[in-house]
């Protein structure tokens, strides 16, 4: 459907306070409010992937969607209120459907997938929705207050892991917002402006703002910070060097906590270094590859020593980085380590009861940030 006349009436009684509010702001007396709008929507025959229609409150939003892909707008989810939220997913999808699709929209924390949707935040409920709409629609999905309960610095970056997610499964997905702030971060093909009444076709993607990390040398007890959304053991080993990342929030310029890095001695019998012991992104920052760069920027620091950095992960989406990327050789292909042996010592804390991989880094090491941080003279 490219194009609607819409027009929308509704009766109005003349009560004692109607009469009222009309004299006071001079409204001419009248037996009906009525709304019209002629929109033109044309990406019937577009190759597309994410949409945008954004105005202010009131405008029409919703009444153009409901009209124009009303059998593909999500209204929510009737979810269980004593289950895990995998429980909530189609039983078509086999758990590890369910938790890559969750990690891709930016919710890599296990612990807080066992949790019932009501005992989620407001920014981590916005990504499970999202997930559990892609995952049971076909064709469109068309979500509306999109990014309207959570803050500005977690609708953004929300957004850019959502769009990133919808490309990368090939499908449709229009947000409904009264927020322009999220436009150059959802990067849409196009755009429908209610308050303008106008269309606009973006040929040429901008990609996402870049997000910039002020990392920092911390004490142990920022672990507890983060220490709830660590998916394996929650210990710190007491020998362990601690960093954290924060983000610039985009409203307020203050600094705020993202992700955590730990880093310990590893006595290998042949090529003793270091050994990346925790990292750990915050929710409400997952999905546009925080915790990758800071894992990446610590290995370049230690890389500096000029000794073996070694690091073992679970994580789905850190292994597919890994795999692809140039700064990290892989040692040991995902799978369940062995109890005896050499390579498991690269993770302590049970990987024979997980599939993990191991890497080594390899990339290019950082001397001159490694002296900042005292790691080097």
């Amino acid at each position: 459907m490219p194009s609607v006349q819409l027009m929308r009436t509704v009766d109005v009684k003349q009560t004692p306070r109607v009469k009222q509010l009309e004299g006071m702001f001079d409204i001419p007396p009248s037996k009906r409010s009525q709304f019209s709008m002629d929109v033109s929507i044309p990406i019937e025959n577009e190759d597309w992937n994410v949409g945008l229609i954004v105005g202010p409150s009131g405008s029409g939003k919703t009444t153009i969607a409901r009209e124009m892909f009303e059998e593909h707008i999500c209204d929510g989810f009737d979810w269980p209120q004593d289950k895990s939220i995998v429980d909530a997913f189609p039983k078509s999808h086999s758990i590890r459907d369910i938790t890559l699709l969750l990690s891709s929209v930016g919710f890599s924390s296990p612990p807080s997938w066992l949790r019932p949707f009501r005992c989620l935040s407001n920014g981590e409920q916005f990504r499970v929705t999202i997930a559990r709409a892609l995952a049971e629609s076909r064709q469109i999905t068309v979500i509306d207050e999109f990014t309207s309960v959570i803050d500005r610095t977690v609708a953004q970056i929300g957004s850019a892991a959502v769009a990133k997610t919808v490309r990368r499964m090939a499908k449709k997905f229009i947000a409904l917002s009264c927020h322009y702030d999220v436009i150059d971060w959802l990067d849409p093909d196009w755009i429908y402006q209610t308050d303008t009444n106008s269309f606009k076709r973006r040929r040429e993607r901008l990609g996402r703002p870049k997000i910039t990390l002020k990392v920092c040398r911390t004490t142990s007890e920022s672990w507890n910070l983060f220490r709830p959304f660590h998916y394996l053991d929650h210990n710190l080993n007491p020998s362990a060097r601690c960093f954290v990342a924060c983000v610039i929030d985009f409203q307020t310029e203050y600094l705020r906590p993202a992700a955590f890095t730990a880093v310990i001695p590893f006595p290998h019998p042949k090529a003793p270094g270091y050994r990346e012991h925790r990292t750990v992104c915050l929710p409400d920052f997952q999905g546009v590859g925080i915790g990758n760069a800071m894992s990446g920027y610590i290995a370049s620091l230690y890389a500096a020593k000029q000794k073996p950095y070694y690091s073992t992960t679970g994580s789905p989406s850190m292994i597919r980085h890994r795999m692809k990327s140039d700064d990290w050789l892989m040692i040991r292909k995902p799978s369940h380590a062995s109890i005896h042996g050499g390579t498991q010592k690269l993770d302590r804390a049970g990987s024979n009861r997980r599939i993990t991989a191991s890497f080594r880094f390899a990339g290019s090491p950082r001397p001159q940030d490694a002296r900042h941080f005292g790691l080097i003279d």
